[in-house]
Parts: C-alpha cells; structure tokens; sequence
C-alpha cells in the first residue's frame, strides 16, 4: 500500500511555502517534546502551545490558529470523549463488581504449570479489552505475586505474558484513548478497526507474551517481592457475590460483537436500505454499542450482584474523575491536528510521500515510534503521528485506513523506557532494577511494536 494513492485534489492547500511549513511542525513537535519531558508541563497545555508555535512559525493568522485548534478540540470530544467516558464507567463497573476476580480465578485456577504463562496473556488481554493499562496493572499484580509464588518461578515468567496482553489491548483495541483516537482523527472505521485489531493483537500477545516472557524469566530471575503487599493487595470481592464467568465474559465481549457485527453487516449485506444492515449499523455504532453494554452492565455488575441504587450511582460517578486528564489531553491533541491540518503541512507530506514511494503504514509506525521514544507517551505518539497524516490517507479504501491506524498504535508500543511513567509502574511493582526493566519490559514493549507492525504488513497484502 503505497501514497500514490492519495489524490492530491482532495488534500488541504499550503498555507505557506514548504520549507516553512517543515520548520513549523519540526519546530512544534521539539516545543511539545522538551515541554513534556524537560520542563514536565502537563500534556495538555504542551499541546496547546505546540499547536499554536505550528501556527505562529507558519505564517498564520492567530485568530484562524486559535479557531483551528478549539474547532479540533470539540470534533474530538464529540467522538472519542464520550467513548472513553463509556469504557471508564464500563471498567469502573467491571472491578467493583468482581467480574475482574472471577475471569482471574476461572481461568487462572485451571491452568497447569506449562500453561501459567499463556492462560495469565490471555487473563491480561481479557481484563485489558475494557481497562487502561494502569488500572489493570494494578489489578493483576496481586495475581501475579500469587502465582509466581505458587508455581515457584520468577515473576517474570508470568508477569511479561500478563503485560503483554494488557499493553496489546491497550495499542491496538478500541475503545482505549490511543486506537480510539486515531481512529477518530483519521475517519477510519471503528468495527473494521476493531477486528483487525483483535486478528493483530492475538499473535503479537503471543509473541511478546509466553514466548518471550518464558525466555525473559530465565535472563532476569526475580522472587515475588512482599514489599508492594499492602499496596496492591485489595480484598477481593466474595465469591457468592460475583458475576458468574459466563456472564462476565458475555458482558465484556458484548459491545465488541455489536461493532463487529456492523462491520460484517457492512461487508456481506452491503445495502443501505436494507432493515437488518440498518438496525446493526445503529447498534454496532460505537457510541451505541458502549452505551448498550455499560446500561447491561449496571444490571451484570449492578443490580445482579445486589448493588442498590445508591451505590451503583456512586460506582458511576467515581469513574469519571480518574480519566479527566485523559479527555483533556485527548482534546487537546485533536486541537493539535487540526492546525497540522488546516497549515498543509498534511499535503506536503502526501506529496513527498507520492514521490518517494513510501508505504504510508511504515511511514506512520516510524512516526509513532520516534514521539514514543521522545515523549514516552504512547497516545501523545498517537494523536501526533495520526496528525500528520491526516491527508495522506485520503481516499484510501476502509481496511487500508483501518492498517495505518494500528501501525501507528504498534509504533506508540514501541521501547518504554525512563521517561514512561509506565515504565517506572512495573520498576516498582516488580522490585527490578533498571536494567532488568530495560531486559524484561522495554524489549517485550519494542516486541509488540514490531511484531505488530509485521502484522499490519502482512494483513496489507492479504486485504
């Protein structure tokens, strides 16, 4: 899949000569990278100023730079802040009800010693479809710490499999702030997304998880440590009072099928009158979909575990603060494209690209991964790389715009190192040293970004 492809009559004219319009982004994406990591200015207001530094060196009025940015900002809520939102309630329901608890001990408590380390991947990639990572991390480390104990082998052993399947999700799945992003900067369609995001994360788990977890505990050798106990050990809900597996499972992988289902629908039926493609394209919308499954789950999760009212309102409310920082930093990145877009510097890239016969894929997992390795962020990675090429996917058929989308949540993967917070989370948790950090977690991390960008590669040639 090459950039010739793009029509250059369809894309956002210059605003200014190119040399200009380079200097503008280069000089705009340094700003937001020494901001985040030197002088560790909230995400927020970095891209802010970043966007506007992107204007001001472009040549731009400042008035049509500041209309750019807030018109990005309200597009981006619009669409990817109520998903989020959704997810967060949908999470939020998930642990506090013990559904979490009862995937956990299901499967965990049926796996023999050889099959620890796949059955905790797919524990991570289960808990890891509706949680952020670090709510998960969290979640499971208790887990960890038990059947490392339990198996006597290192924590490593089963600790990467289990982080490989929550940072996959994470990358690669909606409705996480990186995919879901993406996908709404570059109008990509969130069922077809969706699915070839599970067909792309089930073999890089497996990869970057047991297999590579069961060579990593064998390089870094490393005792459950009690010291993190009273810190990540909660009490877990009572038994009689958890959803039951096949429930928790059904409700988790509800608003999947319903995307899923549209996109099929889409594909097979293929007519827009037609009234089952109508019903499941209103269904299988995301922003329905996550509303169908969050109102299912407050029954699930809710009311069938014994939840008055009270306390499923209070469950619901003290979802929502947590993920505040998240929707604003989501919001400001889609302020952030949108003066990217409306300066051209899009058409220039597109044009380049054309001329270079670069696949746009590699160019967008490049990308992501050069942000990633600058700012440690993987969705600043996202929402910057997706940015800029915006234009270059104009035109492009649904599956291919779906491929650039996880090419760059591979390249958003890509090394985790110091300045991650998510690097410093498994430091901790894990009592590793640095350098065992690097061995175990940055290159399962830098695994899961390559062998997902072979993936989307592979799927380009295939579709």
């Amino acid at each position: 899949m090459l950039a010739q492809i793009v029509m250059a009559d369809d894309l956002t004219q210059p605003a200014a000569p190119g040399w200009q319009l380079i200097t503008a982004t280069l000089v705009g994406i340094a700003v937001l990278v020494v901001l985040i990591t030197v002088v560790k200015l909230n995400p927020f207001l970095a891209l802010i100023i970043g966007g506007l530094t992107v204007g001001a060196i472009a040549g731009e009025n400042l008035n049509d730079v500041i209309t750019s940015f807030t018109t990005g900002i309200g597009t981006t809520v619009s669409s990817v802040g109520v998903l989020i939102a959704l997810g967060a309630i949908f999470a939020r329901l998930l642990a506090e009800s013990g559904g979490a608890d009862q995937v956990v001990d299901t499967i965990v408590g049926r796996a023999s010693g050889r099959a620890l380390p796949w059955a905790m991947a797919l524990v991570g990639a289960i808990i890891g479809l509706p949680m952020f990572f670090e709510i998960g991390l969290v979640l499971l480390m208790p887990v960890i710490y038990l059947v490392a104990r339990r198996a006597q082998v290192s924590l490593i052993t089963v600790g990467i499999p289990a982080l490989a399947g929550l940072s996959a999700m994470h990358g690669f799945v909606p409705p996480h702030p990186g995919p879901v992003t993406a996908i709404g900067l570059l109008h990509a369609n969130l069922g077809v997304t969706l699915g070839l995001g599970i067909l792309v994360a089930i073999p890089t788990v497996i990869v970057a998880g047991p297999l590579y977890g069961t060579l990593a505990g064998r390089w870094v050798v490393v005792e459950p440590p009690h010291t993190f106990d009273s810190i990540t050990v909660r009490e877990p809900v009572a038994e009689e009072r958890r959803p039951s597996f096949a429930i928790t499972i059904a409700t988790i992988l509800l608003p999947v099928v319903l995307m899923l289902g549209k996109a099929l629908a889409d594909v097979i039926i293929d007519d827009p009158e037609n009234g089952v493609q109508k019903a499941l394209d209103v269904i299988g919308n995301p922003f329905i979909a996550l509303l169908i499954a969050v109102l299912v789950a407050m029954v699930t999760f809710g009311i069938g575990i014994g939840m008055n009212r009270n306390q499923l309102a209070d469950t619901v409310a003290e979802s929502l603060p947590p993920i505040a920082g998240i929707l604003l930093i989501v919001a400001a990145g889609g302020g952030f494209k949108q003066v990217l877009v409306d300066s051209g510097v899009g058409t220039l890239l597109a044009n380049w690209a054309q001329d270079a016969n670069v696949s746009i894929i590699l160019l967008g997992w490049t990308l992501a991964v050069l942000i990633r390795l600058a700012t440690g962020s993987a969705t600043i990675a996202t929402i910057t790389a997706s940015s800029l090429v915006v234009d270059l996917v104009a035109g492009m058929p649904t599956s291919e715009v779906s491929l650039v989308v996880l090419a760059i949540g591979a390249g958003s993967l890509f090394f985790s190192h110091v300045n991650d917070a998510g690097f410093w989370l498994v430091n901790q948790y894990f009592g590793l040293t640095v350098g065992q950090t690097i061995k175990t977690w940055s290159v399962m991390e830098t695994i899961l970004s390559v062998s997902g960008l072979a993936c989307v590669l592979l799927l380009s040639l295939i579709i």
